[in-house]
C-alpha cells in the first residue's frame, strides 16, 4: 500500500510540474504528459512493473474520449459538414495511408504491418492542433476550419481503424477482449454466429442510445443529487464498453456509437460535464504511461533512422496537405496553415500502437520505434507553426494576396452584421446570455480583434447577396443591422427584407431621418444610437439641476413614451423626395408632439410627485411595425 502512495505521489507531482511547464511554452497538454511519462520512467527509472497494469486501466480514458467525440458528432452537423469530411479528411486519410503503405510495403514488410502503419500515421494530433489554433486566434480562418475538418475526420476514422486492427492479426494474435469469458465463448461460434452476435451487439447499442438511456436519465435526475447524474454518466459508459468487450469487438466502438445516439439528447451537456474529468484524468495517464514504457536505448541506438524517419513522414503528410490546399484553392497564407498544421503524427497512434501489440499485428520493437516517431514529430508541430508564421509575415510584408472573405460554415438562427462599438454589446448580450450569434464585418482587423478576445466572427461585407446566404440568411430567425454606415444598414434591410419576409429585422440609426428610410426599407424594431445615452444625460442634468432622483425618472418616462408614440406617424408624414424643411405636414406634426410633449411634463409637475411611477406603453397597442429607441 505504502508502494502503491508513494508511486501515486510520484505520477501526480510530475504531471503537476510537467504539464503546465509544457502549455505555458506552447508545446500542449498531451507533450507534458508524455514528459511527465518519460521522466518518470527512461530518466529516474521510477515506472517498475507496475507500468503494464496502471496502462490497461488508463486505456479507459481513450474509451471516454471516443465517448465524448460521439457526442459532439450530431449526425445533422455532419451531414452539413459532408463535403469537407470528405473532400478534405477523408482524402487526406487515403492518400497519406496509401503513401505510407507504399514505402513500407517496400521497405520489405508484411502488408498486414504496412497498413497497420499507413492507419496509424495517417492521423494528426487533434489536442495539440486544435490548442495551438485556438492560442493563435487562427480557428476561424479558412485554413483552420479545413484544418479542424481533417482532424474531425480523422476523429471518427479512428472508429473503423479499431474494428480493422483485429482483421489484419496474423497467427498467434489474440482478437479483443478473448482473454475475458465473452471473449472465448465469441471464439468457440462458427464465423457466422460470431458475425450475427457482433452485428446484435451493435444494434442494442444504438437501441440503447435511442430509447432506454434517455427515460432513465430523466429518472435518475429527478433525484437531484448531482453524484446521481455522475453515476449514470459512469454506467453508460462501462456498461457500453462491457458489452463491446463481451462479444469480442472494441469498447471504444460501442461507447462512440452511443454518444452518437446521444449527441441530440438534451442530457448531451451534462454527460459530457460528468464525463470530461475523468476522461482528462485516465487519459493524461494514458499518456504518461505511453511516455514511461518508450525505449530510449532504442533511440540511443539508432538516433540518425528515428529522425530521419520523422522527418520522411513529416515530409509525406505535408506533400499530401499542400496537394489538397492546391486543388480546394486556399490563399497562400491558409494554405501554409493547413499544410504545417496537420504534419505530425497523433496521439491516437499511440492508442492504436498499443492496439496493434497487443493484437500481435506489430512486432514490439518496431512498435517501439514508431512510438518514439510519433512523439517526435509532436514535438516538432511547435516549430512548424513557427514556420507558418514566418511564411504568413512574409506573405503579409511582401504584399501577399488580398484578403478575400471568410468561407462561413456556421450558421445560426441570429445575424448580426457590424461589429463596432454598437455591434459589440449587443452580440456579448445574446451570446452571454445562451444564444448563438453569426457576426459579419467588412473590417478584418476588427474582426481579428474580437477573435483575441475570443469571439465568433466573419469577414466579408454583410450587404453583399452571397455573404449573407453563406451566413445562413434563408434559415435565420433575426439579423441585427449595426453597421457605422447608414447607407449600409438601410441597404442591407431593404434586401433582406425582399428576400424574407417573415424576416426580424431589428437595425441601428443613426438620427430620425435613418429610422424613416430603415422604415420605409422594412425594418421591424429600429434603434437610435443615441437616443437612450442622451435621455440618460438629461435624467442627470434634472437631478443635478433640483429633481428628485424618482422625479427625473418620470420626466424620462413622459419623455421616452411620447417620443416612441410620435415615431411611426412622423415616419408615415417623411418624404425623402422633400427636403425636411419643406415638408409642412411633417413640420406641423412636430411640432404639436413639442407641444404635446412640454404639456405632459408641466402638468405632471404641476401637483407634486405622483403616487406611483409612469408605466410607458401601458395603455397602447403594440404597432405591427414598432420603431424602439
Amino acid at each position: 500500500m505504502s508502494d502503491f502512495l508513494l508511486l501515486a505521489t510520484v505520477y501526480l507531482l510530475t504531471m503537476i510540474i510537467a504539464v503546465p511547464v509544457s502549455t505555458r511554452l506552447g508545446l500542449g497538454s498531451v507533450l507534458g504528459y508524455l514528459i511527465a511519462g518519460i521522466v518518470i520512467g527512461p530518466v529516474l527509472g521510477l515506472a517498475g512493473g507496475e507500468v503494464k497494469d496502471l496502462q490497461h486501466f488508463a486505456e479507459f480514458g481513450v474509451v471516454m474520449m471516443l465517448f465524448i467525440i460521439g457526442l459532439e458528432l450530431e449526425p445533422r452537423a455532419l451531414w452539413g459538414m459532408r463535403k469537407r469530411l470528405i473532400g478534405l479528411g477523408g482524402f487526406q486519410i487515403l492518400v497519406t495511408l496509401g503513401l505510407i503503405f507504399g514505402v513500407t510495403l517496400a521497405l520489405n514488410q508484411t502488408w498486414q504491418v504496412s497498413l497497420a502503419l499507413g492507419m496509424i500515421l495517417s492521423l494528426s494530433s487533434t489536442a495539440i492542433v486544435l490548442q495551438t489554433l485556438s492560442e493563435k486566434n487562427l480557428m476561424h480562418t479558412r485554413g483552420g476550419r479545413d484544418a479542424f475538418a481533417v482532424l474531425l475526420t480523422q476523429d471518427i476514422a479512428v472508429i473503423p481503424m479499431l474494428a480493422l486492427m483485429p482483421l489484419l492479426a496474423q497467427s498467434g494474435g489474440r482478437a479483443a477482449g478473448e482473454d475475458s469469458v465473452g471473449g472465448a465463448f465469441m471464439a468457440q461460434l462458427p464465423g457466422w454466429g460470431a458475425a450475427l452476435v457482433t452485428l446484435g451487439a451493435i444494434a442494442v447499442v444504438v437501441l440503447i442510445g435511442n430509447y432506454a438511456i434517455r427515460p432513465l436519465f430523466r429518472f435518475v435526475h429527478s433525484a437531484r443529487l448531482r453524484e446521481m447524474d455522475t453515476i449514470m454518466a459512469l454506467f453508460i459508459v462501462v456498461g457500453i464498453a462491457s458489452l463491446m468487450s463481451f462479444v469480442g469487438l472494441s469498447p471504444a466502438l460501442g461507447t462512440f456509437l452511443a454518444g452518437v445516439m446521444l449527441a441530440g439528447s438534451e442530457f448531451r451537456h451534462e454527460l459530457e460535464s460528468q464525463i470530461e474529468p475523468f476522461k482528462g484524468l485516465l487519459l493524461g495517464l494514458f499518456f504518461i504511461t505511453v511516455g514511461a514504457g518508450m525505449d530510449f536505448n532504442l533511440f540511443a541506438e539508432m538516433p540518425v533512422l528515428v529522425i530521419a524517419v520523422t522527418l520522411v513522414l513529416i515530409g509525406i503528410k505535408a506533400g499530401v496537405l499542400h496537394l489538397i490546399a492546391r486543388s480546394a484553392q486556399l490563399p497562400a497564407r491558409d494554405r501554409a496553415l493547413f499544410t504545417l498544421s496537420l504534419a505530425q503524427a497523433g496521439e491516437f497512434g499511440f492508442v492504436l500502437i498499443s492496439y496493434a501489440v497487443a493484437l500481435r499485428v506489430l512486432p514490439d520493437r518496431l512498435a517501439q520505434g514508431f512510438l518514439l516517431v510519433i512523439a517526435l514529430s509532436m514535438l516538432i508541430t511547435p516549430l512548424l507553426f513557427i514556420v507558418n508564421d514566418q511564411i504568413s509575415r512574409r506573405i503579409s510584408d511582401g504584399g501577399g494576396e488580398a484578403q478575400g472573405p471568410d468561407d462561413i460554415d456556421d450558421q445560426q438562427p441570429i445575424i448580426i452584421a457590424g461589429i463596432g462599438r454598437f455591434g459589440q454589446v449587443v452580440n456579448r448580450l445574446v451570446t452571454h446570455s445562451g444564444l448563438s450569434t453569426t457576426v459579419l464585418d467588412h473590417d478584418l482587423k476588427l474582426i481579428q480583434l474580437m477573435r483575441r478576445f475570443g469571439f465568433k466572427g466573419y469577414f466579408g461585407d454583410p450587404t453583399r447577396p452571397e455573404i449573407l446566404a453563406a451566413a445562413g440568411l434563408d434559415k435565420a430567425r433575426i439579423i441585427v443591422a449595426a453597421m457605422d454606415n447608414p447607407e449600409s444598414n438601410i441597404k442591407l434591410v431593404r434586401y433582406a427584407r425582399e428576400k424574407r419576409p417573415d424576416l426580424k429585422i431589428i437595425a441601428r440609426a443613426r438620427d430620425r431621418i435613418t429610422v424613416y428610410s430603415l422604415y420605409a426599407a422594412g425594418a421591424d424594431h429600429i434603434v437610435r444610437e443615441m437616443f437612450d445615452s442622451s435621455l440618460r444625460v438629461g435624467r442627470y442634468v434634472l437631478e443635478n439641476a433640483g429633481f428628485s432622483e424618482y422625479e427625473a425618472h418620470e420626466a424620462e418616462a413622459i419623455f421616452y413614451k411620447i417620443d416612441r408614440a410620435s415615431l411611426r406617424e412622423l415616419a408615415e408624414l417623411w418624404d425623402p423626395a422633400l427636403p425636411t424643411e419643406s415638408n409642412e405636414a411633417y413640420i406641423e406634426r412636430t411640432r404639436r408632439v413639442n407641444q404635446e410633449l412640454e404639456a405632459a411634463l408641466m402638468d405632471r409637475f404641476s401637483h407634486g410627485p405622483a403616487a406611483g411611477p409612469i408605466v410607458p406603453d401601458s395603455d397602447d397597442p403594440e404597432p405591427e411595425h414598432v420603431l424602439k429607441d
